[in-house]
């Protein structure tokens, strides 16, 4: 008599990826050949590639002129159509034209699982045109170059791409590993003093998490930082962005399927502050009063020492991040950001604090009477430090 079958059948499986990443000086000039080695057109004859660059980014500079004019000019390369140019900046990612258009041409152009989307610009750019790649044909190649310290040192190795939804960020999306990324500092020369800053946050941020001899390099240099030094912000930049991708890389849950998610630490107040301000503070920026928010709750309930705490909120404050908005008030408006959060994480809520720097510790509850505390101390704080508005 044969056995009875078995009717539950569970084989776990992993799936190997290789993240690319590449650093460059001038990426549109002598580092060009860095990208063309990036794009492997197979058995097919030579890699079939969209271009498509931020509007802001193309008019700045004649940069994505000349990887235009050079990538045509590659005998390996059949650049399908002239450069591609959408709007950027949290409002591409607020509707689905900018998919919509990209996944028309992904069409039109007969593009395949083994063409390339080259994709310049911005993060919430780089959200919204790798969303479209990532669900074109289930994925086609998406390289990213990066334009913004926020997305250098911290988006553009991601492996998540999305576009908000629902007037929620990032409700509707996918997680694709990228090609390849490419960080050029270059491509940051045009890039406006505010916008420059307030990425830094998220170096911030993840040396709070992971590296505190990074963190204290941070608040020792912030100032200089601050105010462009070329060879200590291409430092910051590159060590946030190393340290984001290991821990995608090695940290063991590269797409986000276990409760804790430990690089949105100061993001569950971050995501409601932008839709509370309409978007009119920036991601980076939002950030960074989350982080100094959440380092001053952590010092009241966790133990992080205060004077790191603080320490944390003047590193900020020195990278010319300005720390506070009228939005933050009343204070019950912002908490509801936490059962928001709560849904886009899936199960029980899950925040991740500090006992110390580079100590986390992750917690299911929240203190409403000591958030609404360090939220309130952060104000007397900031308001102390105000940074004149750009």
């Amino acid at each position: 008599m044969l056995n009875r079958l078995s009717n539950s059948t569970d084989i776990p499986f992993t799936a190997s990826f290789v993240h690319r990443l590449r650093v460059t000086d001038d990426v549109a000039g002598d580092d060009f050949s860095v990208l063309v080695d990036l794009l492997d057109g197979g058995d097919n004859g030579g890699a079939r590639v969209l271009l498509i660059a931020e509007r802001a980014v193309a008019q700045s500079s004649d940069r994505v002129a000349r990887i235009e004019s050079q990538l045509r000019g590659e005998a390996s390369i059949e650049l399908t159509s002239p450069t591609i140019i959408v709007d950027g900046g949290e409002p591409i990612k607020n509707t689905q034209t900018a998919v919509e258009e990209i996944l028309g041409l992904i069409h039109d152009l007969n593009l395949d699982r083994r063409s390339y989307v080259i994709a310049i610009g911005g993060g919430a750019m780089l959200d919204a045109v790798g969303y479209a790649a990532a669900i074109a044909h289930r994925g086609i190649r998406l390289v990213r170059l990066p334009t913004t310290t926020l997305a250098q040192a911290d988006s553009g190795v991601g492996v998540k791409n999305a576009i908000n939804y629902f007037d929620k960020k990032n409700w509707i999306g996918t997680f694709a590993v990228p090609w390849a990324v490419v960080n050029d500092s270059a491509l940051l020369e045009t890039l406006p003093d505010r916008e420059f800053c307030s990425g830094l946050s998220e170096a911030v941020k993840v040396s709070l998490l992971k590296d505190a001899d990074e963190f204290h390099w941070l608040a020792e240099h912030a100032s200089q930082i601050s105010a462009r030094d070329p060879e200590l912000s291409r430092r910051a930049i590159h060590r946030s962005c190393v340290l984001h991708m290991r821990h995608i890389t090695e940290g063991g849950d590269p797409f986000e399927m276990l409760e804790a998610r430990p690089l949105d630490f100061g993001h569950w107040s971050a995501h409601k502050l932008e839709t509370l301000s309409r978007y009119q503070i920036r991601h980076g920026e939002a950030v960074a009063i989350g982080v100094a928010i959440d380092c001053l709750y952590s010092s009241l309930k966790f133990g992080l020492p205060r004077q790191d705490a603080e320490m944390a909120v003047q590193c900020l404050h020195d990278l010319g991040i300005q720390l506070w908005h009228p939005c933050l008030e009343p204070v019950d408006r912002l908490m509801q950001g936490l059962e928001e959060f709560r849904q886009h994480l899936g199960g029980r809520l899950t925040i991740t604090m500090l006992r110390g720097i580079g100590d986390s510790i992750n917690v299911h509850e929240i203190d409403p009477l000591a958030m609404k505390t360090a939220i309130e101390t952060l104000g007397k704080i900031a308001k102390n430090k105000a940074i004149p508005a750009n």
